[in-house]
C-alpha cells in the first residue's frame, strides 16, 4: 500500500518541478521568436466573427505566446521516460517499482497524449505562421482537426475492443450494460464531444485548473481500482498541468493552446474507459460537458429560432465575461465547480 502511494505521488511531484524547470527555455524561445497571434478574436463553428467576444479579447492573444501546452506533455513523457530508463538500469531496485510504463494501463493513453499532443503543435505552430503571412490561411482547419481526433478514436476503440474486450459499459447504480460493437462508435463519439470541450482554453488559468482537477480525480478513481500504472499516470499529467498552470494563472505568460488541450482532452477519453466511468464524465468534467453544451444550444438557438441567441456569447464563460464578470471570477468559480463536481463524480464511480 505505501509503495503505491509512493508510486503515484512521486513521479508526479518530479513532472511538476520538470515542468517549472524547462519553462524559462521555453518562454525565451517563445518570445524571441514571437510566438503569438497576431490578430485578435476568432471565427465561430457557423463561420462568423463573433462581435462580443472580438470586443472582449481584442487586447488579449496578442503579444502573449500560444504554445505553451508543450510544457505538460513534455514533462509527462520525460517522466515517464526517466522511471521506465531508472528500471531498465537497475533491475533490483524500487525503480522496478515505480515504473508505471504498462501495455494494459499506459501505453495507450501516452500514446494518444503525445500523438494529440503533436497534432495540435502543428496547429499552433501553422496558425502563428499564417498570422506573420497573410497568404496563409493559418492552423489546421476545424474539418481537418476532427478528422485526426476521428482517426485517434477509432484506434483506441479498437484497441479497446480486439485487445482488452471490451464491450460493455458501467451504468452507476445499475451495473454493466453490454453493447458490443457499438462501443466502438460511441468511444469515438466521447472523443469528439471531449474535443469540441477544448473551447475552454479561453481564459487565463481556465482550462489548466479544470483538467488538473479532472484527471486528479480519475485518478483517485485509478487508484481505489487498483489500476495503480493507471494513478500514477494520471497523477503525471496533474503534475505537468500544475506546473503549466503555474506561470499561466494571470497574468499568463503563455497560452496552453492546441498543444495542450487537445492531447488533453483525446487522453482524458481513454483515461475514461479505462476506469469504466465514461457515464459518470460529464459529472467529473462538469466544466467541459457545460462548455459543449452551451455551444451546441447557442448554435441550434441561431439556426432554429432565426439568429436568437440564448447566451451573450458562447461559450459560457465566455457570456459570463460579456455580463460584466472579471475573468479571474469566472476562473475561480469555475474551479470551485470543478473540484466538487470532481469529487462527487468519484464518489458516484466507486459505489456505484
Amino acid at each position: 500500500m505505501i509503495i503505491d502511494v509512493f508510486k503515484v505521488f512521486a513521479p508526479s511531484t518530479v513532472a511538476f518541478f520538470l515542468g517549472l524547470a524547462m519553462t524559462p527555455l521555453l518562454t525565451n524561445y517563445l518570445y524571441k521568436h514571437k510566438m503569438w497571434k497576431k490578430r485578435a478574436g476568432k471565427i465561430a463553428p457557423d463561420g462568423r466573427a463573433p462581435p462580443i467576444f472580438n470586443r472582449l479579447h481584442e487586447t488579449r492573444e496578442v503579444g502573449t505566446p500560444r504554445l505553451g501546452g508543450i510544457i505538460i506533455w513534455v514533462s509527462v513523457g520525460v517522466t515517464v521516460l526517466v522511471f521506465w530508463f531508472l528500471a531498465k538500469i537497475w533491475p533490483d531496485s524500487i525503480f522496478v517499482k515505480l515504473n508505471f510504463l504498462s501495455r494494459n494501463q499506459t501505453w495507450l493513453p501516452l500514446f494518444t497524449l503525445l500523438v494529440g499532443s503533436v497534432v495540435g503543435l502543428i496547429d499552433d505552430v501553422l496558425e502563428i505562421a499564417g498570422d506573420h503571412n497573410r497568404s496563409l490561411s493559418g492552423g489546421l482547419s476545424f474539418k481537418k482537426r476532427l478528422l485526426i481526433v476521428t482517426v485517434l478514436g477509432l484506434i483506441g476503440a479498437w484497441w479497446f475492443y480486439y485487445k482488452l474486450g471490451l464491450s460493455t459499459i458501467a451504468i452507476p447504480f445499475w451495473g454493466e450494460l453490454t453493447i458490443g460493437w457499438l462501443i466502438i462508435p460511441f468511444f469515438v463519439m466521447i472523443m469528439i464531444v471531449l474535443f469540441s470541450s477544448g473551447v475552454i482554453d479561453g481564459l487565463d488559468g481556465l482550462a489548466g485548473g479544470v483538467m488538473a482537477t479532472t484527471f486528479a480525480a480519475y485518478a483517485g478513481i485509478a487508484f481505489f481500482q487498483h489500476q495503480i500504472d493507471l494513478a500514477a499516470f494520471s497523477t503525471v499529467v496533474t503534475g505537468g498541468i500544475l506546473a503549466f498552470l503555474w506561470f499561466n494563472i494571470p497574468p499568463a505568460r503563455f497560452y496552453m493552446s492546441e498543444t495542450g488541450i487537445l492531447g488533453l482532452t483525446t487522453t482524458l477519453t481513454i483515461v475514461a474507459f479505462l476506469t469504466e466511468s465514461a457515464l459518470v464524465l460529464p459529472i467529473i468534467a462538469l466544466p467541459l460537458t457545460v462548455t459543449v453544451a452551451s455551444n451546441i444550444i447557442q448554435l441550434a438557438s441561431k439556426k432554429f429560432r432565426n439568429g436568437k441567441k440564448v447566451f451573450l456569447v458562447a461559450p459560457l464563460h465566455h457570456h459570463f465575461e460579456a455580463l460584466g464578470w472579471p475573468p479571474y471570477k469566472v476562473v475561480m468559480r469555475y474551479w470551485i465547480l470543478g473540484i466538487v463536481m470532481a469529487v462527487i463524480g468519484m464518489v458516484i464511480s466507486l459505489i456505484g
